[in-house]
């Protein structure tokens, strides 16, 4: 393996991300490798990894590879594997595109939360990158009671699983959310055996919302995508807008710290998010440096 490993960085509303383009799978990256790369101080820095392969390459994705060329293999900044990312996977498509790997039009990426299909927009009448939109599936609405705890706050929240869990909590003021450098308390703790994504939302008008959200594995981040439909479906459940019931879509515009996207949620189910997705840096990875840093952990 040479030295040095390819790397670029990008964000979708400031959720970041390291990207390493690897189409045969050759590079290997356990979760120390990941959390070093991810480290904002030591390492590049990000809220997680993209890790570019081709499907037919990775034995999680070769029984996807008639479907979609490309695996998004997303790992938490901590190192640990995820189903998906709602705003990386706007970000995974930028980069296809840029490296000439797919064009405007409609894409398919493979996950571990199945294949997504993905809308690159034209460019701007200014030149400015055309927005993303991804087709996210349908949430799945477990049901149960959850409540989500900070200091001396608690709330009721709506458990939104969107190919990962979600904890929706309708709140007066995001403060109340504190500081989020730890997982907010759930009950009851069978809830989510394998941890959960927590939203906290206020109202900004109609069919408007603002949310912050913190990530399992990855702590408070600036965006969510996964969270944002989550957010979107849990008022739309709240407002008595249920698109099935209506049988009408209803787009939600949902403000994170990072941006804004658009969550349109249609009749049969099925979410569209959409959103910009940009690539800021490219550079080389001493892959050195790499295998030190995986020795030390």
């Amino acid at each position: 393996m040479s030295t040095r490993i390819a790397f670029l960085k990008g964000h979708g509303t400031e959720n970041d991300f390291v990207i390493v383009p690897d189409a045969d799978n050759a590079i290997e990256l356990p979760p120390a490798a990941v959390a070093a790369l991810c480290d904002r101080r030591a390492g590049i820095g990000g809220d997680g990894l993209l890790h570019v392969v081709r499907s037919a390459a990775h034995p999680d994705a070769r029984h996807l590879a008639a479907e979609a060329e490309w695996f998004m293999d997303y790992r938490n900044g901590d190192g640990s594997v995820a189903e998906m990312c709602g705003n990386g996977v706007r970000v995974f498509a930028r980069y296809l595109e840029r490296a000439g790997l797919v064009g405007e039009g409609d894409v398919a990426v493979a996950t571990r939360g199945g294949v997504k299909r993905v809308h690159i927009a034209k460019p701007t009448e200014d030149g400015a990158p055309g927005d993303i939109t991804v087709a996210m599936g349908k949430a799945v609405l477990p049901g149960g009671d959850v409540t989500i705890s900070v200091d001396e706050h608690q709330w009721p929240a709506l458990n939104v699983n969107m190919g990962n869990p979600h904890a929706v909590a309708f709140v007066t003021d995001l403060a109340h959310a504190g500081r989020l450098l730890d997982p907010p308390p759930f009950s009851p703790a069978t809830a989510y055996p394998h941890g959960v994504n927590v939203e906290f939302v206020v109202d900004r008008g109609p069919r408007h919302v603002a949310m912050r959200v913190y990530e399992r594995g990855a702590g408070e981040t600036r965006s969510c995508g996964t969270g944002a439909c989550a957010v979107a479906v849990a008022a739309a459940r709240r407002d008595g807008l249920d698109p099935a019931v209506t049988g009408t879509p209803v787009a939600y515009t949902v403000d994170v710290p990072g941006g804004r996207l658009v969550i349109t949620e249609r009749p049969d189910g099925e979410i569209e998010k959409t959103g910009p997705a940009v690539i800021v840096a490219e550079g080389e990875i001493d892959a050195d440096w790499l295998a030190a840093a995986v020795a030390a952990a």
